[in-house]
Formats: C-alpha cells, sequence, structure tokens
C-alpha cells in the first residue's frame, strides 16, 4: 500500500478531515500546528494511505530538528494526545513507510500519542517511551449531578468559600487578561521549578484560535488569584494550563473557575472536559481532577527506540528545578524561550 506525504497547513483536505473524523481533537487543528510552527518553528507533516480528493486516514506530525537533542518526528510536541486519524490496518501501513523513511532522514526516533491506546497496533519495533494519567469529565448529565459528583469538601464547600469570599469571574483573551495569566504562569512555573513556554506560544495559540481560546481568571479585590487556559473543539472544552497564587488558595478560586467553566460549556452544548494529562507521580493533580468528577484512564505514548529520557515533567525538574526557582523572572522567561523549541 503506498504512503503519501503533505502539508497540513496548506492542504485542505486535512481540514475536512479534522472536520468529520470522530477522533480529531484541539491538537490535530491547523490551528495548533500553525503555532508550533510560528512559535517553536517545527514543521508540520502529515503521511495518509490515501491520495484521493477526500481523505480516507492520515497520521500528523511535526519534525523537531534540533542541534542539542536531534532530529525526529513527533506526533505531537507540546500535545497532551494525538490519536491516528486512521485505523489499525492503516496506521501500520503509515508507520512501517516512516521506519523505513526513517534510515534515510536521520530521525533519531518516530513518537506517537495516541489517546486510544487498545487501537495502537504495537509491534516488536514500537516501544512504550511514557505514560500518564488521563482524565475527562463527561458533562452530558445535568448541572445538578455534575455538582453532585465534586468531592464535598475538597471541591464544594471550597466553591461556596469563592462565593462568599466574592471573588471576581473573568474570561476571554484581552491584554489584560493576557497579562494577568503571564503572571501567575510564572509564579506556578516558579514553583514548581519548571521555566515557562515563551510568551509568544500562548499568544500565538490565542491569534490562531480566537475566541475558542478563553483564559478564565478569579481576582480578590482586582489582585489575580487562579486562572486556566481552555480551547473548545467540537464538542469538547480541553483544559491546558492552569495557575495560581498560593496567598490565595484557601479562598477556593481554582475549584470554583472550574465550576465557572462547566457551567458555561453546558450553556454551550458542549459534552466533554478534556482535563488532559497528569504525570503518575503527581498525585495532588491526578487527586485534585478526581474530586471534580473525573474520570481516568492511561495515556501512552510510544516510539520506535526504547526511550532513555526523563520519563516526567518531575524528573526534569528534581534534576535542575533548583537553578530555576532562584532565577529573577527575565531569565527564567528567557531559558523557557530557549529551552523548550529543543524539547518537542
Amino acid at each position: 500500500m503506498a504512503v503519501y506525504e503533505f502539508d497540513p497547513l496548506t492542504d485542505p483536505r486535512w481540514l475536512e478531515l479534522v472536520g468529520r473524523h470522530a477522533d480529531s481533537s484541539i491538537f490535530h487543528t491547523v490551528e495548533w500546528l500553525l503555532s508550533l510552527k510560528q512559535t517553536y518553528g517545527y514543521r508540520p507533516v502529515a503521511f495518509s494511505t490515501s491520495n484521493a480528493r477526500q481523505l480516507k486516514d492520515a497520521i500528523v506530525f511535526c519534525e523537531v530538528s534540533s542541534p542539542l537533542t536531534g532530529k525526529r518526528l513527533v506526533s505531537l510536541p507540546f500535545s497532551d494526545h494525538c490519536q491516528p486519524l486512521a485505523d489499525s490496518n492503516q496506521t501500520t501501513e503509515i508507520l512501517s513507510y516512516l521506519l523505513s523513511k526513517s534510515r534515510t532522514v536521520g530521525w533519531k526516533y518516530l513518537e506517537l500519542r495516541p489517546l486510544h491506546k487498545d487501537s495502537f497496533p504495537v509491534t516488536k519495533r514500537i516501544f512504550e517511551a511514557n505514560r500518564f494519567h488521563f482524565q475527562t469529565i463527561d458533562l452530558r448529565p445535568e448541572l445538578p449531578m455534575l455538582l453532585k459528583n465534586m468531592h464535598d469538601s475538597c471541591i464544594r464547600r471550597k466553591i461556596k468559600r469563592a462565593d462568599k469570599e466574592k471573588l471576581e469571574y473573568k474570561s476571554g483573551a484581552t491584554e489584560d487578561l493576557m497579562d494577568s495569566f503571564r503572571h501567575l504562569f510564572l509564579l506556578t512555573r516558579r514553583r514548581h521549578r519548571l521555566p515557562p513556554p515563551p510568551v509568544s506560544w500562548i499568544r500565538n495559540l490565542a491569534h490562531a484560535f480566537g475566541d475558542r481560546l478563553k483564559i478564565h481568571m478569579m481576582s480578590k479585590d482586582g489582585v489575580p488569584a487562579a486562572s486556566i487556559l481552555t480551547i473548545t473543539h467540537k464538542q469538547t472544552i480541553v483544559y491546558k494550563y492552569g495557575c495560581s497564587d498560593v496567598s490565595f488558595s484557601n479562598l477556593g478560586g481554582t475549584p470554583s473557575l472550574f465550576w465557572k467553566v462547566i457551567q458555561q460549556a453546558k450553556l454551550d452544548g458542549l459534552t466533554a472536559f478534556d482535563l488532559g494529562r497528569s504525570d503518575y507521580g503527581d498525585e495532588g493533580l491526578v487527586g485534585f481532577k478526581q474530586h471534580l468528577g473525573a474520570a481516568v484512564s492511561d495515556l501512552i505514548y510510544f516510539r520506535n527506540v526504547p526511550s532513555s529520557e526523563p520519563k516526567s515533567s518531575s524528573a526534569l525538574s528534581s534534576l535542575i528545578g533548583p537553578v530555576f526557582s532562584r532565577l529573577p523572572d527575565p531569565f527564567l522567561e528567557g531559558i523557557g524561550n530557549l529551552l523548550y523549541r529543543h524539547m518537542g
């Protein structure tokens, strides 16, 4: 079976496939791919067993070429998951083609991040590279049931506390919200001993997705307390980033934010809340998402070579985090600008 290569940024067939395929997500969209290219210089490329006017299948990648970390093909960098838009047989054909091509192109490895591990054809040439928890909230039940599914003391009481404290909620993508989000994001990344991604990454996403991207902000007396960033695709809202000021953590801002987002998502007719991946060792984050009423499953990444890299951001933090925690903001942001383009 022949395999064909095409540019998903310019080929209208990719846009059509993403629009109709049940497994497509924000990470397949042209907007996401364009933001990756604009921010990090990665080249999006897709492969299909079809060369007809309407694609039957395709898998999208970015080619990452770094003098520090090598050249590789990843589906997709900085994306929680990227299910192949292909059945098992088509995926096998595309992978076989890419494994053969990698010998001449010089890719260090191929990496895939399927959402549904059971649909992925594991062979002797494909190895598990990393494993995460993946959590989602089914938004189809009515709001009273969604609230009832939340943990009483960890979530519902904190929502009431936020109301009692008269925390102010705003959402959108204005410059003021962007600046407040950046401030909280820096505080949080420093607390986690990790550099933030480039400022241009968030701005490129906001420009590409338009009103589908929202920054949700809770403030106390005009001071930003907690924020999350979401993007919608079809009937799903995706939580991508969260940040907060710990001096306000007892006011219930973050649980209240998620409840506000869920209420608006129900009004908009959305049916799923993708809470993304969490490291296996991050019991606090996994537990918080479970307390919101999220179901949990495994998210497994695969490569064509055994992985020898750190298994999670926690591992990276333990290695070099103490340095990041002491750097001034401009230096921390500068390191993020340099580091992330080599990490994809």
